[in-house]
């Protein structure tokens, strides 16, 4: 769906973060005033290989118009293949969004690192223009 992005839409994006690399990136740009969209939500994850498939659609029934996993790069993992499971978990659901009629691009994976400093507020940025052009969720019930 190619529409004209809505100014006054501000996506709510959830986005689960391991608690070890991916989730100190986080704390990092926090600790160097870097802005997160005010629709993002993080919810802390131990491991990013816990992330449940039905955690992910829960969140798009609850309303969210986009989706996120900020996981530790494969080979930082601290459970070994956490990161690895996780995105062949999200691999799976995006082909369950495009079979239920939402797009794909609606849930997307960022690996960070406990080093990273404006990287992941940059790429949250991205994402965030990501779902703003693809509109609101059509899952999502808005109220004025």
């Amino acid at each position: 769906m190619d529409q004209k992005p809505d100014a006054a839409f501000e996506p709510r994006i959830v986005a689960f973060t391991c608690q070890y690399c991916a989730y100190a990136a986080v704390d990092l740009a926090g600790t160097l005033r870097h802005s997160y969209p005010a629709g993002l939500r993080i919810v802390r994850l131990p491991c990013s290989g816990k992330l449940d498939t039905l955690l992910v659609l829960e969140a798009f029934e609850d309303g969210a118009d986009g989706v996120c996993l900020i996981a530790c790069s494969e080979a930082n993992c601290h459970h070994i293949d956490g990161s690895r499971r996780a995105r062949q978990r999200l691999t799976y659901v995006q082909g369950l969004l495009k079979e239920i009629g939402l797009e794909p691009e609606r849930l997307s994976v960022v690996t960070a690192t406990s080093a990273m400093d404006g990287g992941l507020a940059q790429a949250v940025a991205e994402l965030t223009e990501g779902i703003q052009k693809l509109g609101p969720s059509p899952l999502a019930k808005r109220t004025a």
